[in-house]
């Protein structure tokens, strides 16, 4: 690891994940496969849990694990590459608990923004979240510290195909809502008894015209006129909480 800093990503085809809860859920993901942990003996300590003897473990300083991350990433003195998970598709996802919610991002980018989304789809028990393979970020560190472990627990849906996709989601009962500042109807005015797939675009743009012409209704969160709009991640967990609480 001498010679400066690293890109911050794994080997070819390998995952890089970093900071104690996105490690720790990772490491405790039957369906994860590990290829190797780098860290230092106290975050070993911390971990919940015991590894395999034959874990395959480096320790290393602080130092030497920021070399192992991107710039000024919070690893906590803990790092893993592992593979990616398995691919999940969207009939594996809708057929189960019709309360559970479904949350669908239209060009959504940022990884800290759908990190915080999968981490609000974990906490009020979202059956998954569904994305656009081609504009969504991929599986990594960043994305996986800001989910606070939950890459690991909400399934993740990519489909190359987006308006394809919100028409299996109607022919399964889901009643798609998308979130939109110009709506007339409130969000608590427009949720259904039945099942909900709330659709968010990204910050600025917003769903696109093709994205929003494929939901049953649009629906606005009642704030202030001081603030314009909400990030999409604040957006999601009122939403969440929202359809929870109905």
């Amino acid at each position: 690891m001498k010679g400066g800093r690293g890109s911050g990503r794994a080997g070819k085809g390998a995952v890089r994940l970093w900071g104690r809860h996105a490690v720790e859920a990772a490491l405790k993901n039957p369906a994860r496969q590990h290829r190797k942990l780098w860290a230092t003996h106290e975050a070993i300590e911390a971990l919940d849990g015991e590894l395999p003897h034959d874990f395959p473990i480096e320790y290393a300083d602080n130092p030497d694990l920021d070399r192992l991350v991107s710039r000024d990433a919070p690893h906590q003195g803990i790092v893993l590459d592992c593979e990616p998970l398995e691919t999940v598709f969207l009939e594996d996802v809708l057929h189960g608990d019709p309360s559970r919610p479904l949350v669908v991002l239209d060009q959504v980018t940022d990884p800290h923004n759908v990190g915080a989304i999968l981490r609000s789809a974990a906490a009020f028990d979202a059956c998954a979240i569904l994305t656009q393979d081609r504009h969504s970020p991929p599986e990594g560190g960043a994305l996986a510290k800001a989910a606070s472990g939950a890459l690991e627990t909400v399934p993740w849906v990519r489909a190359v195909n987006l308006a394809r996709a919100l028409d299996q989601v109607a022919d399964a009962g889901y009643w798609r809502l998308g979130l939109a500042g110009e709506a007339e109807a409130t969000l608590g005015e427009a949720l259904p008894a039945g099942p909900v797939a709330i659709v968010l675009g990204a910050e600025g743009p917003g769903m696109r015209h093709n994205i929003a012409e494929h939901c049953d209704a649009l629906a606005r969160l009642p704030i202030s006129e001081t603030m314009e709009s909400l990030n999409v991640s604040n957006a999601a967990a009122v939403s969440l909480y929202a359809i929870a609480a109905r």
